[in-house]
């Protein structure tokens, strides 16, 4: 690769998006958001209903101070959402 194509951008990466934890038909995006020195619980839920995707934002006040803890709690807790509220947490 040339020093020009380095410098002006051809060496652009290209980023894969991650990979979704399935629960009973729902795909969940664990997405933490940064809250001061840690992570607040955040998960971006989604379901294709009738041809349309559907997304629901769940954010928690759960703070952790590792990212890796905040995605853990994130996975138990958007879980648990969908085992209680069902479809019904896109109206």
């Amino acid at each position: 690769m040339s020093l020009f194509s380095k410098l002006f951008g051809g060496a652009a990466k290209t980023a894969t998006a991650p990979e979704p934890d399935m629960h009973a038909g729902f795909s969940i995006f664990a997405e933490p958001q940064k809250s001061g020195q840690g992570f607040c619980v955040g998960a971006r839920i989604e379901k294709e209903i009738n041809g349309e995707l559907k997304s629901h934002l769940m954010i928690r006040a759960d703070s952790f101070q590792a990212a890796e803890a905040a995605v853990e709690v994130s996975l138990i807790k958007a879980k648990k959402l969908i085992d209680e509220q069902g479809e019904s947490i896109f109206r």
